[in-house]
């Protein structure tokens, strides 16, 4: 569940760096239009200076051709010399107003370059902020994801050494188990030797009623010699047999112990073994959890940063065409305030 709550804040992340993206590029676009509007507008201010500059300047040939014509026409008609003044000094006056219309075109169109290049400006420090806070956060972005990828990893290699050592405990448990099944069988051997333990004792008490019947026999049949011999032997190996049977159950009820000691510690050792081989399984399990969930991470990683690389290079394609289009403008706007300046448009 951790795993899935980064990989869906990462989403999200990714989709606000797509959104604030698309919103840099309709940004840009809209200023791009705007400069396109406002070149079109200065184009449009220009033609028509430039018309109303070719107006005054024929309005100022005819009052300069009518002023040249005024003293001859004065000589021819007297009468008219005062109106001719008149005349020229109304087009002294419209040639100043024409100076003037001049100057003030001239200082709007410095005003409007003024303001353009303010404008490209402010647009290129607007882009070179977002690019480096678009690019910090990326960064950003990738540092924490690549930590988190390796935390998954280093945790997945745990799980892998933990595995693995109880694989290995489960190994020594075999081994120690195998161990207490040899164990076993020499227990077993040990039981074998009890029932002829118990076979030896029922000889023994065969062999002493024998010699017991066999001691009243020759007892009445010798009537004497040898009989006290005879009867202290029977009795040594009566004796002898009693402890050697002695001998032989104190052992066995002692091996019996052992047998008991041991068939309890190969139960523990076999529970263990269970409890191992099933700790085992349930770590296998998780680990092969983790690694899938890391190949996943590790493929949607590489798809974001596809997604991440298309959309930088979108945003420098747009920002490349927005510096293109602003200083063709700009361009343009000089070369034609240069031609206003060298007197171009005054013949």
């Amino acid at each position: 569940m951790l795993y899935e709550h980064i990989l869906t804040e990462k989403d999200e992340e990714m989709e606000r760096l797509k959104r604030n993206s698309q919103r840099l590029a309709e940004s840009m676009q809209s200023s791009l239009d705007s400069e396109v509007r406002s070149r079109n507008d200065t184009m449009r201010v220009k033609k028509k200076m430039e018309g109303d500059l070719n107006e005054i300047d024929i309005q100022l040939s005819h009052s300069n051709r009518k002023t040249a014509e005024g003293p001859e026409t004065a000589k021819e008609r007297p009468g008219t010399a005062q109106e001719c003044n008149n005349a020229a000094e109304d087009m002294k006056e419209q040639a100043a107003m024409v100076d003037r219309r001049n100057s003030l075109m001239v200082a709007e169109t410095e005003g409007l370059t003024v303001a353009l290049e303010q404008t490209e400006r402010g647009r290129i420090v607007g882009e070179h902020k977002l690019v480096d806070t678009s690019e910090r956060t990326l960064g950003t972005d990738l540092v924490a994801v690549q930590g988190e990828v390796d935390d998954i990893v280093q945790e997945a290699r745990n799980t892998e050494e933990k595995a693995k050592k109880h694989i290995t405990d489960a190994a020594m448990m075999a081994e120690e188990l195998k161990k207490e099944q040899d164990t076993s069988s020499h227990l077993e051997r040990m039981k074998n030797l009890e029932v002829t333990v118990k076979d030896l004792q029922h000889c023994l008490d065969k062999a002493e009623n024998l010699a017991m019947k066999g001691g009243k026999k020759q007892h009445q049949k010798l009537e004497g010699r040898g009989k006290q011999r005879r009867g202290v032997d029977a009795v040594k190996g009566v004796r002898k047999y009693e402890r050697r049977v002695k001998e032989l159950t104190y052992k066995t009820e002692k091996d019996k112990k052992i047998v008991g000691r041991l068939q309890d510690l190969v139960d523990k050792l076999q529970l263990k073994v269970k409890a191992y081989k099933r700790q085992a399984e349930e770590a296998e399990e998780p680990s092969n959890s983790h690694m899938s969930k890391f190949r996943k991470v590790q493929h949607e990683l590489d798809e974001k940063e596809e997604r991440a690389d298309v959309t930088e290079t979108q945003v420098n394609k747009l920002m490349a065409k927005g510096r293109d289009a602003g200083q063709e403008h700009t361009t343009d706007l000089l070369l034609n305030l240069g031609c206003i300046g060298n007197g171009t448009l005054f013949p």
